[in-house]
């Protein structure tokens, strides 16, 4: 499997957020406005930018990452367009609709690669740059995608199934809220990789809530072993605090993602933690890079993957995450 180098993905990240932070204010502020475009808001001509994700409806995660997109497309003078379906076939006819309107850039996800290989790779040969962010590590390199923005999974995966080995817990329960979807596949089978216990694995329909309580609820009614629920998104886990009271259980609930609430459950002692792939980067660099691309001819990474997470958030560092979760963008 790729393993792409964090440390460089993490330095590359930090430069381009830097870059992006550039002020025109100074002694040469004419000059660094019309040599350098990156300075302030950009002076450059209007851009068309798609961003084309897998979002569920009721997925906060996505805010996070639409609110980073349109931070740089405000800074960059560009026009984002966005559009979200968990359907892939139904994802990369909205791929397609951005094709048909001229976008400058397109930023897409790949939880569902197969049906939208096609699509993309239509879009690269067409002289579209396109990035993808989140979902895709192991497939964006094979359909001629320029950059990818996320998180390897499976490593975030591995990282969790130790931590959760650490701290004593013997069998734990992975709930998968998207069958099929490969970034979620990634790190249930990360964590089990990395966890020294007994894994099992759930499936629950994660836009029926009521579904995902009961059907949680049952799984620790049938078996009592289980010690640890590992969630792979914000509202999954904050769902599954409600499962574990209906089942009379005791296991305690971790998570993968972030939002305002998630931030609130780790203060309070409820979620112990969660493991933040931090999207709102993911969104503001998707938009960005293809302003960089476009304006200088930049690409991020080398050719390998800029790396936004693992990153996890518990009562050590909640505090230092929360100012910025107040505000949506954690």
């Amino acid at each position: 499997m790729f393993r792409p180098d964090r440390r460089a993905g993490i330095l590359v990240a930090g430069l381009v957020l830097a870059l992006s932070a550039c002020s025109s204010h100074g002694g040469k502020k004419a000059q660094d406005t019309a040599e350098n475009p990156a300075a302030g808001h950009a002076s450059t001509p209007r851009m068309k930018i798609a961003l084309v994700t897998h979002q569920a409806p009721g997925d906060t995660f996505w805010d996070i990452v639409r609110k980073g997109a349109l931070a740089a497309a405000a800074k960059d003078n560009v026009q984002l367009i966005y559009s979200n379906d968990p359907d892939g076939d139904k994802q990369a006819t909205l791929v397609q609709n951005a094709i048909d309107s001229k976008v400058d850039g397109i930023a897409v996800t790949l939880a569902h690669p197969d049906p939208m290989a096609g699509v993309v790779k239509k879009a690269v040969a067409g002289g579209i740059p396109t990035v993808a962010i989140n979902a895709g590590l192991d497939q964006w390199q094979k359909m001629g995608i320029l950059q990818y923005f996320g998180s390897d999974e499976s490593i975030a995966g591995e990282s969790a199934g130790k931590r959760l080995s650490g701290e004593g817990a013997k069998h734990v329960l992975c709930v998968l809220h998207e069958q099929g979807q490969v970034s979620l596949e990634a790190r249930c089978g990360g964590l089990t990789k990395g966890f020294s216990g007994k894994t099992d694995k759930v499936y629950v329909t994660g836009t029926n809530m009521p579904s995902v309580r009961s059907t949680i609820a049952a799984k620790l009614k049938q078996d009592k072993s289980i010690d640890r629920v590992v969630a792979l998104s914000a509202p999954i886990a904050l769902t599954t605090l409600q499962s574990v009271k209906d089942a009379g259980s005791s296991a305690k609930v971790a998570t993968f993602d972030m939002n305002p609430a998630m931030v609130k459950s780790v203060q309070d002692g409820q979620i112990e933690w969660a493991v933040d792939q931090q999207p709102y980067l993911q969104g503001y660099l998707a938009v960005d890079s293809l302003w960089l691309y476009k304006t200088n001819g930049n690409v991020i990474g080398g050719g390998k993957a800029t790396l936004t997470g693992p990153y996890f958030v518990d009562k050590t560092n909640v505090a230092a995450v929360a100012k910025f979760a107040s505000r949506g963008t954690r």
